[in-house]
């Protein structure tokens, strides 16, 4: 049996790391809040978001974790904001892939 090795790029990799950091409804709606302003604190986000803060702070260590997001802790609170350089090349690297052709085959 013939098994081949197959290494995925930096770029694949990092694709399917953001890809499964946004593969949650809730962690989408948190880049979109964060999108739309500088920074938030956690309090404000669990204020917009009908979950549990326990769920909140699950989902925004995965967003964090994923590089997408990150994290100031000024006690008592923390101050999360857009990773500016990753979802800068998150959105390239989705944007190249989207627009890549495909030739579509009638199957």
């Amino acid at each position: 049996m013939i098994t081949e090795l197959l290494v995925y790029s930096e770029h694949h990799q990092k694709m399917a790391r953001f890809a499964k950091a946004l593969g949650h409804p809730a962690r989408v709606m948190i880049v979109e809040l964060l999108s739309q302003q500088s920074c938030c604190y956690s309090g404000d986000i669990a204020d917009d978001l009908p979950i549990a803060r326990s769920t909140l702070s699950q989902h925004l260590k995965e967003l964090k974790d994923a590089g997408l997001i990150q994290g100031e802790l000024l006690a008592p609170k923390i101050k999360y904001c857009l990773n500016q350089e990753n979802w800068q090349l998150a959105r390239t690297l989705f944007g190249e892939l989207f627009d890549r052709k495909v030739d579509l085959l009638i199957c």
